[in-house]
């Protein structure tokens, strides 16, 4: 890539970034590529429409990753929740060693 064309793409992508606009990579099949991109363009719009479809995305793939308490929130799930164990350790001063 020449210098002129790599200061294009710098200044491209520092444009899109003061729009709140990110470049990311994802993976899957060849045949949903267009889907994507539409999905993409229809979400980076911002209007009522893509609000609408990021609400119904969400709804349907679940909470993201990202999610705090996703730990706290399985433990509270837990079976054991109330089962009022002693988990206290006793305290020993050892043991004597021959050497």
């Amino acid at each position: 890539m020449s210098e002129a064309q790599r200061r294009a793409v710098e200044s491209h992508r520092r444009h899109l970034r003061q729009q709140g606009l990110d470049r990311f990579e994802v993976r899957g099949l060849e045949s949903d590529k267009g889907l994507l991109r539409a999905v993409a363009r229809r979400l980076a719009s911002g209007d009522a429409a893509s609000v609408d479809l990021r609400t119904r995305i969400e709804a349907t793939v679940g909470p993201t990753p990202n999610a705090r308490g996703g730990i706290m929130s399985a433990l509270r799930r837990s079976p054991l929740v109330g089962a009022d164990l002693n988990l206290t350790r006793g305290t020993t001063s050892g043991r004597d060693v021959d050497l």
